[in-house]
């Protein structure tokens, strides 16, 4: 098993590159110049999103890029978008689960990210259009999240292989992924997953302590934001601390290899802290990837520093997809008599 390690540098904001620290700058410059996504109707937030209007860059739609509609729990049509290599056959599923704080984005939001691990990984990715908070709280999301997952491991997703199966997601996207995970293991009896991607994520809805401590700048996200993500997304007295809704305080044990990301500068990163330490301490395999200076889910904004992390991501896929391999051709040893 690689061991958990943390280079203290890398908190040291005097080491970190100039070009982070400037993308920051302009992050927290934009944002203090817009008004509260708050003080919006939600939907305009949204749209402002996918028109490359709000926090994150505009990003071009994948005209290769599929959806399928698959059926919900409560019949309702789920829109899965899907990428598939070009110039060769999949070698196996990636799932994706798109962040957005539970209220807001969508899985064409990550086209080019995700047609590039496509590519990267010769891996056909699903990238699941979840219910969104407010008008469908929880379990609304991760419901639907959970139904995308059995669809593919069952073969019923538009026919993407399932020889090797991954899943990933940032932000909120990376806490649904690891629900899936737990209810895939806990309701069905399945760990179909030999890897998981985890940028980024929220995985306390009771609010770490750096949520707590961040404050009023808005770079990305600031403490408001999350709690107003959480109360929008969880019914009335429900528990934030139940295992249920935070991984964080769920039962880790059988869940797969992981490789956890965030920047030193996400008001998050004591959840990708915590949730590292308690996966590894669950007897998985566990990487841990900190870039000094960077922002929440810092990969959306161009810079070396985002394609370096975008790169690590599909090398860990790749070296999950060739151990993956060599356990399913290894001989078995002869049985004594």
């Amino acid at each position: 098993m690689r061991r958990l390690t943390i280079d203290p540098a890398v908190f040291d904001l005097s080491r970190a590159e100039p070009e982070l620290i400037a993308t920051n700058a302009d992050i927290i410059a934009m944002q203090k110049a817009k008004p509260s996504p708050w003080s919006l109707p939600i939907e305009a937030v949204r749209q402002a999103r996918r028109d490359g209007r709000g926090t994150f860059p505009a990003v071009a739609p994948d005209p290769e890029a599929d959806t399928i509609h698959l059926e919900g729990p409560s019949g309702h049509a789920i829109p899965v978008r899907v990428f598939r290599p070009s110039g060769a056959p999949p070698r196996g599923t990636y799932l994706h689960i798109h962040g957005g704080g539970w209220v807001f984005g969508a899985a064409s939001e990550a086209d080019p990210a995700l047609r590039r691990l496509c590519q990267q990984t010769g891996l056909a990715v699903a990238s699941v259009d979840y219910r969104l908070a407010p008008e469908h709280p929880f379990p609304a999301g991760p419901d639907d999240c959970e139904a995308a997952a059995l669809a593919l491991v069952e073969g019923r997703l538009a026919g993407l292989p399932t020889g090797f199966l991954a899943i990933g997601g940032e932000s909120a996207g990376a806490h649904l992924s690891v629900l899936t995970l737990v209810r895939l293991r806990d309701r069905h009896g399945l760990t179909p997953f030999a890897a998981a991607n985890l940028n980024a994520g929220c995985f306390d809805l009771s609010l770490t302590p750096s949520v707590r401590a961040w404050g009023e700048e808005r770079l990305v996200l600031n403490t408001e934001d999350v709690a107003a993500f959480v109360e929008r997304f969880l019914p009335a007295g429900t528990d934030p601390r139940s295992p249920d809704v935070s991984p964080l305080y769920a039962n880790l044990k059988g869940l797969p290899p992981a490789l956890f990301t965030a920047g030193t500068c996400d008001l998050l990163l004591d959840d990708t802290l915590f949730m590292a330490q308690r996966w590894q301490a669950a007897g998985n395999e566990t990487e841990i990837s900190l870039h000094n200076a960077g922002c929440h889910v810092f990969q959306a904004f161009p810079s070396a520093a985002s394609v370096r992390s975008m790169a690590e991501m599909e090398t860990f896929i790749r070296r999950r997809i060739g151990e993956h391999a060599a356990v399913r051709t290894a001989p078995v040893a002869p049985q004594e008599a």
